[in-house]
Order: C-alpha cells, then structure tokens, then sequence
C-alpha cells in the first residue's frame, strides 16, 4: 500500500511474493533496505521502520525485485468538516429517552451505573456527511450473510466499525469517546446525474456510491459523543472514518477530521474543523482568540 501510495498508483490489492531474476550488465549500484515495517499510513517507504540502507549490491549478475500490483481504482471517503463545525450542540437528553441507544452501546460506560430512569445524559449531538469521491464504490467487508439485524432501530448493520468519534485533550489523550455500535451504508444522497445504488431499508445492499454520500442527521441516536464526565477546557473533537482500514481506499490521509472545542460546562463553540491528523501554529495560536460559532444548549 505503501509503496503503490509513493508511486501514485492507488491502493496496493496485494504484493507479489516470487522474485524475479534477469540478467543486468549495467552495473548500477542498487540501495536496499531491510527490516521494513509500515503500518500503511506512511507516505514513502523511506517513513517505514527498517534497519537502514545497509546493503549495497554491485549489480553484474543476477537482480531480484518485489512486485506490487496497484489498483487505480478504488473508494475514497472524506467528512464534510464544515457541516460538522455548523450543526454540533449541546442537548441534556433524559435517560428514559435513551433504553434504545443504551442496548446499543452508544453511551459511554458510566452511563450503566446511573440511576434510570431518572436524570440525564449530556451529548456533543452534531450531523455528518461522508462522501466517496474515489473511483470505486464503499462497499462494506463482510457479506449479507453476517449483518446483524438491530430491532432497536429497525435495519441491518454491516460494518461494527465504521467511524469513531472522540474527544482529546490537547496533548492528545482520550476523554471521551462516541460509542456508535454498527452502521448501515447508504446513499442518502448524490450528486447531479448520479443514481442512487444502495439502500439499507428492506435488507437492501449497502455501501456508498462513487458521487454520493451517506448522512448522519444530528438528531439519531447515537450520532453524537457522551461528554457527561467531561470537565470544562480546551479539547480537540475527532472524527475518524474507517479507522481500522477494513475497506480499501485510494488516500486514508483524508480520513480525519478535527475540531478545536472550548467547553465551559454549559455551552461549547467549535472552530477550524478541517481534515487532516494535525493542527497549524497559526490554528494553535488563535485557539484562545477566536471562540468560533456560539453553538446553543437544547436543554
């Protein structure tokens, strides 16, 4: 994957074990590294872990190479960051609304050791779009066969992973996190001149089409992190789409988003939503001067 990524050849469908040996009376020095170990987020080899250039190889008899096949096809989903930045608030939602969402693991693990069904929980509640602008359908890894049927919520699951949420400090340590058990896959929506393929209703096939996107509206369940335990501060807000590279991609670079929050224990403003693993020193620096968009409390 790596290799197909430096190259720009798409996403590697899988490498070529046999060596191959020609004849090379050149006599090119050829550099070789050892020990390599990618995770597959890098952008080169040279980012792999390895153990250094520490062959050379006068090449005037035989020369082996890997191969790697590359597909120039593939799916490529992004968040719509904007849209998460405009539509993310606050709601204390009671727990008696909240059985559903509880047998579905969407609340964060204090939520059993409270008194239902009375009090509440606080959600971060915000909309997302996830669009496929690659060159190959989303399509999720298991088949039909192993979906599990949600009586909760009335469909099929195809993918238990398919997106985490999560909110960090600013050193990047985990506070809390959206505990969305599984997802349907489908086309909410597409662009001009671009049919809809998949549907979740009716045990209908499921992924998303190359030009559509599948929406998560603000307001159902489980779209949204349990903040209920979170003290007041500066947080980052993450959002990672197929986090576990269960599905091939052309670029898993474009796969995060984030979010600077400032949280004072009643409201929360969100600004520089953006994709990407990092932020600037010039979003840093106007973290505290710029509050962003006041989002409202929905009590």
């Amino acid at each position: 994957m790596v290799v197909c990524r430096q190259l720009g050849l798409g996403y590697s469908l899988h490498a070529v074990t046999e060596t191959w040996y020609w004849d090379a009376d050149t006599g090119v020095k050829e550099m070789v590294l050892s020990g390599v170990k990618c995770t597959g987020n890098e952008m080169t080899l040279s980012q792999c872990q390895n153990h250094g250039a520490n062959i050379k190889c006068q090449k005037t008899g035989t020369r082996f190479a890997a191969g790697v096949i590359c597909s120039e096809t593939a799916s490529d989903l992004i968040l719509d960051a904007r849209l998460v930045q405009q539509s993310a608030y606050i709601e204390d939602r009671p727990l008696h609304m909240l059985y559903c969402a509880a047998e579905e693991d969407c609340l964060s693990s204090t939520a059993k050791n409270a008194n239902w069904p009375y009090g509440h929980r606080r959600l971060l509640r915000f909309s997302s779009e996830i669009h496929n602008i690659g060159r190959a359908d989303f399509r999720p890894k298991a088949g039909r066969h192993s979906w599990v049927w949600h009586e909760c919520h009335g469909h099929y699951h195809s993918m238990d992973i398919f997106t985490h949420y999560d909110i960090l400090t600013v050193n990047g340590s985990k506070v809390a996190e959206g505990h969305k058990a599984s997802f349907c896959l489908e086309d909410s929506d597409c662009e001009d001149n671009v049919h809809k393929r998949y549907e979740c209703a009716n045990f209908g096939e499921q992924g998303i089409t190359v030009g559509c996107w599948d929406s998560y509206r603000h307001d159902i369940d489980c779209q949204w992190i349990d903040i209920t335990d979170i003290k007041p501060g500066n947080y980052i807000m993450q959002v990672v789409i197929n986090p576990n590279h269960e599905v091939s991609e052309s670029d898993f670079t474009n796969n995060a988003m984030k979010c600077n929050c400032k949280y004072d224990g009643h409201r929360i403003w969100m600004h520089n939503c953006h994709i990407g693993d990092a932020f600037s020193d010039e979003a840093e620096r106007k973290f505290e001067k710029y509050p962003g968009q006041l989002n409202n409390l929905i009590p």
